[in-house]
């Protein structure tokens, strides 16, 4: 069962416990995390909510595989994505501590899941039954 949960629900988790439990510091989200010096002499500064994009981009990454499985623990996947989406989107509406773009971001994420999931599940089924041509014989 652990398998149907959607990944992104770990980042948008730590995003919650960021902004309920003031974790990372006084600046939240925007907390510099790793501040990298560059050979141009420029500095590269990574925040907190610049991490978690990037976490959030390589779950979904994995997401999409996950979309291929041909199980029923892929309905109820597409199922909680769908909730996490919905959920994500009324934070994003009413909750001022979730109204940055970094959950915005996330929440565009969980919506690419969700179409993405749904979108090469049902490819994969037309191919699997032959709709595309006609029934097979």
């Amino acid at each position: 069962m652990l398998a149907a949960l959607p990944l992104l629900v770990f980042v948008v988790g730590v995003y919650h416990l960021i902004v309920l439990f003031g974790i990372a510091g006084l600046g939240g989200i925007a907390s510099v995390v790793l501040s990298l010096p560059l050979v141009s002499g420029a500095t590269l500064e990574l925040t907190m909510g610049d991490l978690l994009v990037l976490a959030g981009l390589v779950l979904l990454y994995i997401e999409i595989f996950k979309a291929t499985r041909t199980s029923t623990a892929s309905i109820v996947d597409h199922l909680l994505s769908m909730a996490l989406f919905v959920v994500c989107l009324v934070e994003v509406i009413v909750l001022p501590g979730f109204g940055t773009a970094t959950f915005v971001i996330l929440t565009l994420m969980t919506a690419i899941d969700v179409v993405a999931g749904f979108t090469v599940t049902i490819s994969g089924a037309r191919r699997d039954i032959g709709l595309e041509d006609g029934i097979r014989r």
